[in-house]
């Protein structure tokens, strides 16, 4: 039975050659980098030659680079960290950000050390920005946590612009770019961004690694407490091959974006003409549009039916692994908050489909087919 992964916004396949990097890593450097002798500064050599290597492709400095686990630590140290430290009283997210953030802030809400304000979004996913301006013209000197791509839907928020409302208002602005980091450039030189994220496995790098930028202009405690790794932000011996293979992963995205996003946008505005031309009904949910949406995603609503929640299951018995939403909800009954959040119809199946420079175009046509097939089986 043919294979099929296209579930690539929840991870991605590890690429050979960061494959390669890391083993090499491995095998030569064994030494802790916290050590003072010889193993442990050619380790530490690694740490720092990683980390200038993202920050150069950043257009950020090696000391605005932390080492991470992932996203989701990065996310929680730059929003409780900065509530915390700046004795922050009010935040400001969505209701269809990443739970890594939704449920840092509402947590921190129950413990009452914040009040949490949900900017308003339409029914594409798009951020208001008039709203956002009201919210911190009653609140300034509020946390701003906002997503640049929606993981479910795609949809892209205005950077720029977002940062700069932020900065009127005396505003820290915390952004989730998971999902964007690899796939698109970032020159924080140019950005009113004070906290950005990422983890490696999102663009062909190793699972449990990831970074958090710290703009210079913000200085915070540590969320990790233990050693001095991190320059004292981050306790824990450093994940050198992943962070390795984190960099090497990053500097290969960036050095084949442009034919990569040509490429992968190829394929899903094949995949949305093919569904729109052989199954009546289908409408996809957030922008669609190339330069409003992340060319990774495309979530796809299907006619109602009475089992609705088969479809996604004769799909991965045909061989095909995509997503009912996001992947950190997969394997429980609870609906997207995503697409509740923009009022998508709940009787309506939807699937995520996530694209990556492996997929082609013979395997959106076997997709399609067994959707067609599941569908008339279905209804």
């Amino acid at each position: 039975m043919q294979k099929i992964y296209l579930d690539n916004a929840a991870t991605t396949p590890i690429d050979p050659e960061v494959m390669k990097e890391m083993y090499r890593v491995m095998e030569t450097y064994y030494g802790n980098p916290s050590s003072i002798h010889a193993h442990g500064r050619e380790a530490r050599t690694v740490v720092e030659k990683a980390r200038k290597t993202v920050a150069g492709l950043l257009k950020a400095s090696p000391a605005e680079i932390f080492f991470t686990s992932g996203g989701t630590e990065a996310d929680n140290m730059a929003i409780r960290s900065a509530v915390a430290d700046y004795k922050l009283e009010h935040a400001i997210t969505s209701k269809i950000e990443h739970h890594a953030v939704l449920h840092t802030l509402e947590a921190l809400e129950k413990a009452g050390d914040i009040r949490l304000s949900y900017v308003r979004v339409d029914q594409q996913g798009h951020i208001n920005l008039e709203h956002l301006e009201e919210l911190l013209q009653a609140n300034p000197r509020s946390l701003v946590s906002l997503m640049e791509a929606n993981n479910e839907i795609g949809t892209l928020t205005d950077l720029k612009g977002v940062g700069e409302i932020c900065a009127r208002y005396n505003a820290i602005f915390h952004c989730d770019t998971v999902q964007t980091m690899g796939h698109y450039r970032h020159n924080l030189q140019d950005l009113k961004v004070h906290f950005i994220t990422c983890a490696g496995h999102k663009f062909h790098g190793p699972k449990g690694t990831g970074f958090l930028y710290i703009n210079p202009a913000i200085k915070i405690n540590p969320l990790i407490y233990g050693g001095s790794q991190e320059r004292n932000m981050r306790g824990g011996t450093e994940n050198l091959y992943g962070i390795a293979g984190l960099a090497k992963a990053l500097e290969i995205a960036y050095s084949h974006l442009d034919e990569h996003q040509q490429y992968i946008q190829g394929l899903k505005s094949y995949m949305i003409e093919q569904l729109e031309k052989e199954i009546e009904g289908v409408s996809f949910n957030g922008d669609t549009h190339p330069e409003k949406s992340l060319y990774t995603v495309l979530n796809v609503s299907f006619p109602e039916m009475d089992m609705a929640d088969m479809l996604l299951f004769n799909m991965d018995i045909a061989g095909i692994s995509c997503s009912g939403g996001s992947a950190c909800s997969s394997g429980t009954n609870i609906g997207s908050h995503v697409l509740e959040g923009i009022g998508v119809h709940p009787n309506r199946p939807a699937i995520r489909f996530s694209f990556s420079k492996l997929n082609t175009k013979e395997e959106i046509d076997y997709t399609v087919t067994k959707l067609k097939t599941a569908m008339d089986s279905l209804l």
